[in-house]
């Protein structure tokens, strides 16, 4: 059976832990050990975790550092003990048995070519219980979408030793969320990625969450929140992504992301991007937003 190593980041995550990690330990057809990084949580989680090193594979990282989720994750890839495949989790989500198995079963068809696998999400209350008006994804797969639109949940990526040595080679400056630059690195080095339009994760919507999946108006608002505040947090990762990979990155990713920079400062060069068929999304509302942010030059 394929060994699949679970890297879980926790915070004060007393609330669904247990039931999370009783749902990672019932997974079927596929080895699992887990690492766990606590960043820093004051509640009952480290306790928790404690009851379950007892009686499973489970390794507790507890540096007393605080690094946020984003560089939390990035750490645990780093640190990780050799295995087949590695899945990122989140401490509130629950996974259904089938989760690693199906991930497994696709990234082995790319043998050691460096790969990705991600699945759909089944949105759930605070008692997994299915939220009404889903609206599942149906992305691209192109590094010109990555650049625009960022989808991905780290809790349902799972990669191969191939990528995970691509991504630990560079360690970027800036960084936003570990699940958009691990998977726009991916693309951009032209790693094999799989994206399983069937769910395989109860994705919880709760008060705590640290990034969620609202309704669509609250996705709206967010996304053109992101445009007016003039973060340039697409224009920072794509320089991230020159620094880190420029010598292995694709012609045509190396080309896109040379032209999307040099647009920052060339307002020609803005408005040609914005009928640019390289930077086409699958989601038309990140689309108008991103071509606002581009006449702003706040992308």
């Amino acid at each position: 059976m394929p060994h699949i190593q679970i890297l879980l980041s926790t915070y004060n995550g007393e609330k669904y832990l247990a039931e999370q990690l009783d749902s990672l330990l019932a997974q079927k057809d596929v080895e699992v050990s887990l690492t766990v990084r606590d960043d820093g949580s004051t509640d009952g989680t480290l306790q928790i975790l404690h009851e379950y090193e007892a009686r499973a594979n489970v390794r507790i990282i507890d540096d007393g550092e605080r690094l946020g989720p984003a560089r939390s994750f990035m750490r645990l890839l780093k640190i990780a003990s050799r295995a087949d495949y590695y899945a990122f989790c989140d401490q509130d989500d629950y996974w259904l048995p089938d989760k690693l198995a199906a991930a497994a079963t696709k990234l082995a068809e790319s043998g050691e070519r460096p790969a990705l696998y991600f699945c759909q999400t089944t949105l759930v209350n605070e008692n997994l219980q299915p939220l009404p008006h889903q609206k599942p994804i149906s992305p691209l797969l192109t590094y010109g979408e990555s650049l625009v639109y960022q989808f991905i949940g780290g809790c349902t990526m799972v990669m191969n030793n191939a990528l995970r040595s691509i991504v630990n080679a560079y360690t970027p400056t800036t960084l936003f969320m570990h699940d958009v630059w691990i998977y726009s690195v991916c693309l951009s080095v032209g790693a094999n990625v799989f994206f399983d339009p069937k769910s395989h994760i109860l994705y919880r919507q709760h008060g705590g969450n640290v990034v969620g999946q609202g309704n669509h108006t609250t996705e709206l608002k967010r996304r053109f929140k992101r445009v007016l505040q003039g973060k340039h947090e697409r224009y920072k990762t794509a320089r991230e992504l020159l620094q880190g990979y420029a010598g292995e990155m694709t012609p045509e990713n190396l080309s896109l992301t040379r032209d999307y920079l040099a647009a920052k400062t060339n307002p020609l060069k803005r408005i040609r991007l914005l009928t640019d068929k390289r930077l086409a999304t699958s989601n038309p509302p990140t689309t108008r937003a991103f071509r606002i942010a581009l006449l702003l030059g706040t992308y």
